[in-house]
């Protein structure tokens, strides 16, 4: 079983998993290709093809300026389960988890990317800014980063040969993976609040249930895809009336 999980615009280079060991990204190469042309990009044209502060713009020129690729830790990188900052990271919380449960998420957790393409837990990274929906032509041919990325990170899912993944991506992110040609089945989470006599998705308590369900996963090393509907985090319960056959609802 795998969980997706969409990354964070904020980041913190200070966090750290309870483990030294590391890992390279599996797609540095196209990773290293589009910050190359991202370094010829001034903050000013940064600031609008993101829409970016000018502060915000200058930090990621900065940044990029800077980046290179790395397979070790420093000051200037960290484990890519550990330095998103965001609701989703809160509720995955994982700079709590042990040595072994990092080694299972290593195994089970995968952060979509629109500059790595798909991370592991424990590849090191530099910090970034480019979101998958970004408007950005990368080349004549390829009109954006959905195109850009291809099949790349549906066939390197394909490749890992799982059965079930559970899909706790944004809609943005999850697009990048080309749901119909993915052959593991794909379960996605729904979490939903009562508010004025109806059941809705509250998008703040959504980020942050989807990181707990990774979290869930995680900490009950789950591989059987029914588990998951014991989820209760937050006093979230698995709703079969409003759930489908591979979209499972959870209200509160």
């Amino acid at each position: 079983m795998k969980v997706l999980l969409s990354p964070a615009k904020a980041i913190d280079m200070t966090k750290r998993l309870a483990t030294t060991e590391v890992c390279e990204p599996m797609f540095i190469n196209e990773a290293e290709g589009l910050m190359k042309k991202m370094r010829k990009f001034s903050a000013n044209k940064i600031g609008k093809m993101m829409h970016l502060s000018k502060e915000l713009a200058q930090l990621n020129y900065d940044r990029n300026q800077t980046w290179e690729p790395s397979a070790q830790l420093s000051e200037e990188t960290g484990h890519a389960m550990a330095i998103f900052n965001g609701e989703v990271y809160r509720g995955l919380d994982a700079l709590t988890l042990d040595e072994k449960g990092v080694q299972i998420a290593q195994e089970k957790v995968r952060i979509l990317s629109g500059l790595y393409g798909m991370l592991r837990p424990l590849d090191v990274v530099r910090p970034y800014r480019l979101e998958m929906g970004t408007s950005w032509a990368v080349t004549a041919a390829k009109k954006n980063l959905y195109q850009f990325w291809g099949s790349k990170i549906c066939d390197a899912l394909n490749a890992e040969e799982d059965e079930v993944i559970i899909n706790c991506a944004s809609a943005e992110y999850f697009k990048a993976a080309q749901l119909k040609n993915v052959k593991a089945r794909v379960i996605t989470p729904v979490f939903k609040d009562f508010k004025n006599g109806d059941y809705k998705v509250i998008m703040v308590f959504a980020k942050q249930s989807r990181g707990a369900m990774a979290r869930y996963i995680v900490d009950n090393n789950i591989e059987d895809p029914e588990e998951i509907k014991g989820f209760n985090t937050g006093g979230y319960r698995f709703d079969a009336n409003l759930s489908t056959e591979n979209e499972w609802v959870f209200t509160r």
